[in-house]
């Protein structure tokens, strides 16, 4: 080939052959913190709250869900847990609380949701505080969906809320209590579950809004029980003496999680399941 040529091919040919690799591909990631995700992974919130309309539960019916949380890094734990949890009877849907990344990266976040996928039903999450860390927030806010929601299944309204008050500084607004007051004041629902990652009494939630929070439950005549994960154990308590129980969801490195079965007007039980 001539140095004419040569020189015509490198100057041409190659960044348009690069541009048509480049082109089909769905998504180049330029730095770890970025938060772009492929269309399938993205507003997943939202798909999984419509698996779940698309699976009514009659009012009066047993409702049966996985709880369990933080995946971070446990990655080799999930395929042993979808395993598990896709055996399981009659449950309806899974709850992740909160974690799910470790670093706040959307490439962990999508890591686990390539194997959460695989569950035979739809999981939901709340957003816990390493899934703020950087721009952690705006990735689950794209793969995941709002931080605050709520959705109501059969005769149960879930109350998904943020609790990483830490992660805001303690600036007085997370949780945000009008928006907790306002659900739990929705009539429409007969029973109520709070879901929130950072328990009410430990260091990383809000201490101006501890009392506010916990006064907020314990006024709500239908709420069943308030669920977090955070601590990576499960426990079951009554921290502020006034009734209302919190449960403590297993992280995936426990390799145990729990199912919940509720019914009545405040009647539940839980199994634990070893995977």
């Amino acid at each position: 080939m001539s140095p004419f040529l040569r020189n015509l091919f490198t100057r041409a040919v190659l960044p348009l052959a690069a541009g048509s690799w480049l082109s089909a591909c769905e998504m180049i990631e330029f730095s770890p913190n970025d938060h772009r995700a492929p269309s399938h992974q993205r507003d997943l919130t939202a798909k999984n709250l419509a698996r779940l309309a698309a699976s009514p539960l009659p009012a009066q019916d047993t409702l049966r869900f996985v709880f369990t949380g933080d995946s971070q890094r446990f990655y080799d734990d999930v395929e042993d847990l979808v395993k598990s949890v896709n055996q399981q009877p009659d449950v309806q849907f899974m709850v992740v609380a909160g974690d799910i990344s470790d670093f706040g990266l959307g490439r962990e976040m999508r890591w686990v949701d390539d194997q959460l996928r695989h569950l035979r039903i739809p999981y939901l999450t709340v957003i816990g505080n390493h899934d703020l860390v950087a721009n952690g927030g705006e990735a689950y806010e794209r793969i995941f969906g709002p931080r605050n929601y709520s959705f109501t299944y059969g005769d149960t309204k879930f109350i998904m809320t943020d609790t990483n008050g830490r992660e805001y500084n303690f600036n007085g607004r997370i949780p945000d209590m009008d928006w907790v007051s306002a659900q739990l004041r929705d009539p429409a629902a007969r029973r109520h579950v709070v879901l929130s990652h950072v328990p009410p009494l430990d260091g990383d939630f809000d201490p101006t809004l501890r009392e506010a929070y916990a006064q907020a439950l314990r006024e709500d005549p239908r709420l069943v029980f308030e669920m977090n994960g955070h601590r990576h154990s499960h426990s079951v308590s009554q921290p502020f003496n006034d009734g209302v129980t919190y449960i403590n969801s297993y992280a995936f490195e426990r390799r145990r999680y729990l199912v919940v079965t509720v019914w009545g007007d405040k009647e539940f039980r839980l199994k634990h399941v070893d995977f």
